[in-house]
């Protein structure tokens, strides 16, 4: 482990370049045990989520369950301005996005240890948190930013977990309102389709222009089926015959049975003839 100077005052930099961060829960807990937060700056080059800046973002191990996006983005401003905070179970790409569902069925996360993506409006922010020094705790909670623990906590997710039935009827309409739009939509395009792929009297198909200039024919059972027989032709032809060692000696077996079967039948159907043969000489 080695000290980076900050000032008259040191930061904690451990193997693989983490910064050592105290985190205290409330500033009343002088005494009890801190807890130790590892950051650093995000430089994933190979990550295309364009969501994390290389040189706003700070990258955050060991996040306490109790921390949620908003604390964090509390706890940090300290260092500058945050832009967003994003939290979940493992490093890596972003977790499935649920802002898009109602928030009747969002899942409930699970409770665990997290890492967290602080992007900061200015690259300062980084390199402010990077050179705090480590005797210097984070409070979670202070008097600006009070959370709540134990039974409080509980009836706040018990109260929040709790929605007017008004509410849900809405979101609930609103959800099969759009179901309808797009089921009708799927409905006129299939008798789109059923009407090109109809056949005239004469067994002809219209064939149909696709997007990019390309005569395309619509799909028929019929269609399909001949289709489905040409691949398989080309499959039977495409196979390997007699690959193996074993397999090229059991044809040539095959084929000496047949071969001497074949003799048999003749040596059978020349006595036939010969004994049929009746001596004519007039």
């Amino acid at each position: 482990m080695k000290m980076a100077l900050s000032g008259d005052q040191h930061a904690c930099v451990i193997p693989g370049g983490f910064t050592v961060l105290s985190l205290r829960f409330s500033e009343d807990d002088a005494h009890a045990a801190l807890h130790q937060l590892f950051v650093k700056e995000h430089r994933v080059r190979s990550e295309s989520n364009t969501n994390r800046p290389l040189d706003r973002t700070l990258f955050v191990l060991n996040v306490p369950p109790y921390c949620t996006e908003s604390v964090i983005s509390d706890i940090f401003s300290r260092f500058g301005p945050v832009q967003s905070v994003e939290l979940n179970e493992k490093p890596g790409a972003s977790e499935v996005n649920h802002s898009s569902l109602s928030r009747f069925f969002i899942p409930r996360q699970r409770q665990c240890f997290r890492v967290a993506y602080i992007v900061f409006q200015h690259p300062s922010g980084v390199n402010g948190a990077k050179q705090h020094p480590a005797h210097t705790p984070l409070t979670v909670c202070s008097g600006h930013t009070p959370l709540r623990t134990g039974i409080h906590k509980w009836i706040q997710q018990y109260s929040d977990s709790l929605f007017r039935a008004s509410s849900l009827q809405q979101d609930v309409d609103e959800f099969m309102k759009d179901y309808d739009t797009q089921k009708k939509k799927e409905a006129e395009r299939q008798k789109q389709e059923a009407e090109q792929q109809q056949e005239d009297e004469e067994g002809w198909v219209k064939v149909t222009k696709g997007s990019r200039g390309v005569k395309v024919r619509p799909h028929s059972e019929t269609a399909n089926e001949r289709t489905l027989q040409k691949e398989q032709g080309k499959k039977e032809r495409k196979e390997l015959l007699n690959f193996y060692t074993w397999q090229h000696r059991n044809t040539q077996k095959e084929h000496i049975a047949e071969l001497r079967k074949k003799f048999e039948e003749d040596k059978q159907r020349i006595a036939v003839l010969r004994a049929q043969r009746k001596f004519r000489p007039y």
